[in-house]
């Protein structure tokens, strides 16, 4: 069913904007004439399109801050909604809170409306928003929620921006590579054919290496397109994404990191829905979509299992290694305490800052040994192409 997009006047002149699933214009026109309105435009546009649109995260943290704000302020959700949608300048943003609001309006619950979009809102965001409407504190886990949503789109530009000088070296390093083998190799090819030097083995490497890229470079593209395609698809398998994720977690360097970011980001989720009165149960599930990995899957399974029988968390989370024991003593002291969610929030404050420490000391090592790396390729094709006119300059005296 096609979605239209319209645009309509109020009786006192306020022109407004929205989305209907209504196919017929005449009926969105009947609507809208009984509530005093009148359309003025319409668009009709593939509802898929907004289902699938891309909000940049930071403009959802804000939308969620100023949400929060309007609640606790005693702004209705509805009015905070129309008046979020008259600020925002991204319009595929503008027609799905304009959809929302018609929805929540049109009796729906506030899961439901917002859970149209959940590629847009995530299932934390949406778990957070079930929690605050059914037990009377929907500002308070919007503001929650805009704080953790905050906190990890830091987080990940903190990464971003930590891999952005060695992503920027290897690039560098691999068109400067390119442009030799391309540009500068088949030139000292032909003087070398002309001359009838004789070419040592890395010298014939090398020119092999340029003749091929030369007439099969178009080959070599199709084929790296076809591997990428190809590990996308099998990705999708559960049983390849299965490896695939328990891999990452079990590799010799990045393994470490990708466990400690894992924990980070399934504490801080569960801390977060449990602090909005989320049951343990629950809770751990939306962690587990949240970081969106398989062997965190299966050990969530055995930790709902635990606490459903009526164990600890501390105790259900010591029972697994991905979790740095700093995180189940916490909990341990959160739970006597009646402090479990602010205990966790700590741990994985904890390990953050050690995420951050073990990125400043990967860089460390990875920079030199880019540097290393470059020099040795650089210095390799030089001295393949120069060997030849050694060896040619030494007969000839």
């Amino acid at each position: 069913m096609a979605t239209i997009e319209y645009v309509a006047k109020r009786e006192n002149g306020e022109v407004f904007s929205g989305i209907c699933d209504n196919s017929s214009v005449a009926l969105l026109r009947e609507d809208l004439a009984k509530m005093g309105d009148s359309l003025i435009k319409v668009k009709r546009q593939k509802k898929k399109r907004f289902k699938n649109a891309r909000i940049p995260q930071d403009e959802i943290v804000t939308f969620t801050f100023k949400l929060a704000g309007m609640c606790s302020a005693g702004l209705s959700i509805t009015g905070s909604l129309e008046s979020l949608h008259d600020q925002t300048e991204n319009q595929s943003f503008k027609i799905i809170l304009a959809d929302i609001k018609k929805n929540i309006a049109a009796g729906s619950t506030l899961k439901n409306a917002f859970g149209k979009y959940r590629n847009v809102f995530s299932d934390f965001f949406l778990g957070m928003i079930e929690a605050g409407e059914t037990g009377g504190k929907l500002s308070q886990t919007l503001e929650a929620s805009a704080e953790y949503l905050e906190k990890r789109a830091d987080f990940r530009h903190k990464i971003k921006s930590a891999f952005a000088y060695p992503i920027i070296v290897g690039i560098m390093c691999f068109l400067v590579v390119t442009a030799l083998v391309i540009f500068v190799v088949p030139v000292f090819s032909k003087i070398y054919k002309r001359m009838h030097v004789p070419l040592p083995g890395p010298t014939q490497v090398l020119i092999i290496i340029s003749d091929v890229i030369h007439h099969w470079w178009w080959l070599i593209l199709v084929c790296l397109a076809a591997l990428i395609y190809g590990f996308i698809l099998l990705k999708r398998k559960k049983s390849v994404k299965a490896k695939w994720d328990a891999l990452k977690l079990n590799m010799p360097v990045i393994g470490k990191f990708n466990r400690m970011v894992v924990a980070s980001q399934f504490t801080r989720t569960f801390a977060m829905l449990n602090s909005a009165g989320v049951s343990l149960v629950k809770a751990f599930e939306v962690a587990s979509i949240v970081v969106s990995n398989a062997k965190v899957s299966e050990i969530t399974a055995e930790l709902q299992k635990s606490v459903s029988k009526g164990n600890t968390v501390a105790g259900s989370l010591k029972q697994f290694d991905i979790f740095p024991p700093v995180i189940s003593q916490l909990a341990a002291a959160g739970e006597e305490a009646g402090k479990l969610s602010e205990m966790l929030n700590k741990g994985a404050d904890f390990l953050d800052k050690d995420i951050d420490r073990m990125i400043k000391s990967m860089l460390v090592r990875i920079e030199p040994i880019l540097t290393a790396v470059m020099g040795v390729i650089i210095g390799f094709i030089l001295i393949s192409m120069y060997l030849p006119m050694f060896d040619y300059m030494n007969h000839l005296q």
